[in-house]
């Protein structure tokens, strides 16, 4: 089976090594079960299915049961914390402690450098930035990035740019990007530290408010929507987002690093849902006179 490093799901991992030991023997979900103490004989088999959860507190025993040990029995009870995380904040800083660990051990993480991306509107900026400034200190990188960062700063998110393989350095120590664009990836916690980047993001625009009319294009607008219009302008919205993206790599150069939010959100709750709400207010008074 592969190794535990490229397992999200604990249920797999588990899965996965019953299935082989399986193909090997004549090991039981009986024996698999009372090895990791279980005095249920399908318990395990019912976690793989989706049916019963993996406590933390006996992910150890059933880690020991699999003969986990030193930084593969950690990273066992890691998976399980991260399953059982309650929240964005909460699953976050379950998978850095993953990465934390894979990195001291000299491991990948999968879908770690993506979600360490995401984690920081400091990563898009200089990757965007570093291939248009050749020759340039950090020092003087830091000076033209909006908010102002420090050269240290800059310093960092470009080393980890390299390490990440989203820059590298061409044969005039000039940076270049590896590829065109990023995948979000397919581990879980991704989306989530691209949805803090967003928020992030948000932020920035908040304060680009104070930059003189020249500088920025904002607009709003208040729309009432069906459901079906609503679907069709998210339609829209990905389609422009093409468009843009189209027009802004037609062109090699680049004078300045924009950063571009599409936002459509509701700012009511549905108004046939407090319909329906209504008329059953209605009703239940009526039954009860």
């Amino acid at each position: 089976m592969k190794a535990i490093i490229e397992y999200t799901d604990y249920r797999k991992f588990i899965q996965d090594y019953y299935d082989e030991r399986k193909r090997d023997s004549a090991f039981t979900w009986r024996e698999f079960a009372r090895n990791a103490g279980f005095s249920s004989a399908v318990f395990l088999k019912y976690v793989c299915e989706g049916k019963k959860n993996l406590s933390i507190s006996a992910a150890g025993s059933v880690a020991n049961a699999m003969g986990l040990a030193g930084f593969e029995k950690t990273y066992f009870v890691l998976m399980v914390t991260y399953a059982h995380a309650k929240g964005d904040e909460a699953k976050m800083e379950a998978f850095e402690k993953r990465c934390a660990l894979a990195r001291a051990h000299k491991v990948r993480v999968l879908g770690g450098e993506e979600f360490d991306y995401y984690k920081s509107w400091k990563n898009p900026l200089l990757r965007e930035l570093a291939p248009h400034m050749p020759g340039a200190r950090p020092s003087e990188m830091a000076r033209v990035c909006k908010p102002k960062l420090s050269a240290a700063e800059v310093t960092e998110t470009l080393e980890f740019l390299e390490d990440a393989n989203l820059l590298k350095k061409d044969r005039k120590g000039n940076y270049v990007q590896t590829d065109k664009s990023i995948s979000m990836g397919s581990v879980d916690a991704v989306p989530l530290a691209a949805k803090d980047l967003q928020r992030q993001m948000g932020e920035l625009a908040v304060k680009a408010l104070d930059l003189p009319l020249a500088e920025r294009a904002m607009s709003g607008v208040v729309l009432g929507l069906t459901e079906e219009s609503y679907e069709q302008i998210k339609k829209e919205l990905l389609e422009f987002r093409r468009r843009i993206i189209a027009i802004a790599t037609e062109s090699d150069k680049t004078q300045r690093v924009y950063r571009l939010n599409l936002q459509l959100f509701p700012i009511s709750e549905r108004l046939d849902k407090c319909e329906e709400n209504k008329v059953s207010g209605v009703g239940e008074n009526e039954m009860r006179r």
